[in-house]
C-alpha cells in the first residue's frame, strides 16, 4: 500500500506539471518560434536527464542502444515536439491541449496493422465518440460547417497524436532502461535541431523571459514529469490507477489558459473535450475488463 501511495503521489506530481504546459507553451510561443522553443527545452532537458543517468551509475548502460536511438530520437524530441509546437503556434492553447489528447486513441487504431491486436465494437465506439470531439473542436462548434477556422493547426495537432502513438508503439520493442533510452534520444535530437536552428532563424536572444519560459518547458514537460510518470508506472499495483489520473489534467489547463493566457473558454471546446475524455474513458474501461 505504501507503495501505491508513492506511485500516485508521483503520478498526480506529473499531471499537475502537465496541466501547466499549455499556458507554458502559449508563453513562450509568444517570444519565441517553434523551433527556438524546442532546442531550448530539449538542452535543459537532455542535461537533467544527463545528470540522473550519471548520478544512478547508469552509464554504462547507454553504451548499447544507440541503434534504436537513431529512429527514437528523430521521432522524440525532433518530429513530435516540432509538430505539437507549430500546432499550439496556430491554435489557441485549449484547441491543441484536446485535440492532442486523442493520441491514446490513435495508438489504439495503430495496434491494428502494427501489432496485430483485434480492434472491439467497444474500441470502435470510444473512437467514433472522441473523433466526433475533435470534430466539435475543429469546427469551433459549427458542426455541419466545413471551414475550419485553421486547418493547418488541426492537422499539425492531429498529426503529433500520429507521431507520438507511432513511437510508443515501436517503443514496445525498445528494451533500453527508460530514462537512459529518454537521455540517449535527446542526445541524438539536440544536435539535429541545433543544426535546423543555425541554418533556419539562428540563435536570438529574446531576453530573460522568454529563457525562463523554454527552460520550464525543457525543465517540467520533458524532465520531471517524464520520471514522475516513470516512477508511478513501475511502482503501482494495477496501471489503471495511475493512468486514470490523466483524465484530471484537462480542466486544470483550460482553467490556467484562461487565467494566465487570457483565452476565452470556448464552449465547442467543453463540448468537444467532453467527448474526447468520454471516448478515453470507454477504452480506459474495455482495457480493464479485457485485463
Amino acid at each position: 500500500m505504501s507503495q501505491d501511495r508513492l506511485a500516485i503521489t508521483c503520478g498526480l506530481g506529473a499531471v499537475a506539471l502537465w496541466s501547466t504546459v499549455a499556458t507554458a507553451f502559449k508563453v513562450a510561443l509568444s517570444f519565441m518560434s517553434p523551433l527556438e522553443l524546442m532546442w531550448i527545452a530539449s538542452l535543459v532537458s537532455w542535461l537533467l536527464m544527463g545528470a540522473l543517468v550519471i548520478k544512478r551509475g547508469l552509464l554504462r548502460q547507454a553504451a548499447s542502444g544507440w541503434k534504436t536511438a537513431a529512429w527514437a530520437g528523430l521521432m522524440n524530441p525532433v518530429a513530435y515536439y516540432l509538430v505539437l509546437f507549430a500546432a499550439y503556434d496556430r491554435l489557441p492553447g485549449q484547441e491543441a491541449m484536446a485535440l492532442n489528447y486523442t493520441w491514446g486513441l490513435t495508438m489504439a487504431l495503430l495496434a491494428v496493422p502494427l501489432l496485430g491486436h483485434r480492434l472491439s465494437m467497444s474500441d470502435f465506439a470510444a473512437g467514433c465518440v472522441a473523433y466526433a470531439g475533435v470534430w466539435v473542436i475543429a469546427t469551433r462548434g459549427q458542426v455541419f460547417d466545413v471551414a475550419f477556422e485553421d486547418p493547418v493547426g488541426v492537422a499539425l495537432a492531429l498529426g503529433s497524436t500520429l507521431i507520438w502513438a507511432l513511437y510508443w508503439l515501436l517503443n514496445t520493442r525498445d528494451a533500453r532502461e527508460p530514462l537512459v533510452g529518454q537521455w540517449q534520444n535527446f542526445s541524438i535530437g539536440l544536435p539535429i535541431l541545433t543544426l535546423l536552428l543555425l541554418l533556419g532563424p539562428g540563435i536570438t536572444w529574446h531576453g530573460l523571459a522568454a529563457l525562463g519560459a523554454g527552460v520550464y518547458v525543457g525543465l517540467f514537460e520533458m524532465g520531471i514529469a517524464f520520471i514522475l510518470w516513470q516512477l508511478a508506472i513501475h511502482r503501482i499495483s494495477r496501471t489503471a490507477r495511475v493512468t486514470n489520473l490523466i483524465f484530471l489534467s484537462p480542466p486544470v489547463s483550460l482553467f490556467l489558459l484562461h487565467v494566465v493566457v487570457g483565452e476565452p473558454l470556448l464552449a465547442s471546446t467543453f463540448a468537444g473535450l467532453a467527448l474526447i475524455l468520454t471516448g478515453l474513458a470507454l477504452q480506459q474501461l474495455t482495457s480493464h475488463k479485457k485485463a
